[in-house]
């Protein structure tokens, strides 16, 4: 896993060595791609893809929305489970005294909240530190990020905290990106721009699905931002 962190890093200083205007788009584009592919792969279990997110991480997706509790140790995530849903988080005057993802269910308005309560990450999260990667990778799944922060620190920790998930390509309190993909079995690839690009053409879309393997495809860029966020995008909100 050093060795994807490693690519990543080099990715990202040749970004910022790489002044950004029209002749340079191009090359840029295709490094958000494998940017994009590397930061995925940093969040595949050392089992693969098919393997689950690790003992304890597993949690099925129910009810109508997910919210993943996101923090560092010992700042209220299992105080803050118990005070809202039926379940009851180990608490303790102890970091890690949350080990795996403890899902609880917030009924509010007819709807059904799934609420997960996360162990701690600490800085260095996104290269594994702390079982960071299971974490994350677990928060990667819902639909809304609640940042849990201690007040005396709330600045310093949120910094820290979007730091970590932006390493992972999570894209806090941004619109996702408006593009329509299906795979295909055969017929190779099919590109569509439905409004003139600004900052994609069809090569770069081209180039960086062959990066994924993915030589056999529909495509339709409904909006061509895309660009400027290759990755998904998670809605955040905060609590202190």
């Amino acid at each position: 896993m050093v060795n994807i962190t490693d690519k990543i890093k080099e990715i990202e200083d040749e970004m910022r060595r790489t002044q950004k205007n029209k002749a340079t788009e191009y090359h840029l584009g295709l490094l958000k791609g494998k940017l994009a592919r590397l930061r995925a792969q940093l969040l595949e279990p050392a089992g693969g893809a098919g393997s689950g997110g690790g003992s304890g991480f597993d949690v099925s997706k129910s009810g109508d929305a997910r919210v993943a509790l996101v923090g560092f140790p010992s700042v209220g995530k299992s105080t803050f489970l118990s005070k809202i849903t039926k379940t009851r988080s180990e608490v303790a005057a102890y970091s890690f005294t949350t080990l795996t993802a403890i899902p609880g269910v917030l009924e509010y308005g007819g709807a059904e909240i799934q609420i997960l309560d996360l162990p701690g990450i600490i800085e260095g999260a996104a290269e594994g530190k702390g079982r960071g990667r299971q974490v994350i990778s677990a928060a990667k799944t819902s639909d809304l990020i609640l940042m849990v922060l201690d007040a005396t620190k709330r600045a310093e920790q949120r910094a820290l905290l979007e730091a970590e998930l932006e390493a992972v390509g999570i894209r806090l309190n941004r619109e996702p990106p408006n593009i329509y993909l299906k795979a295909k079995k055969s017929g190779g690839m099919k590109i569509t721009f439905q409004s003139p690009p600004k900052y994609l053409d069809e090569k770069m879309v081209y180039n960086i699905l062959r990066d994924y393997k993915m030589l056999n495809c529909e495509v339709l860029v409904r909006d061509d931002e895309v660009y400027m966020s290759t990755t998904k995008s998670t809605v955040s909100a905060s609590t202190s």
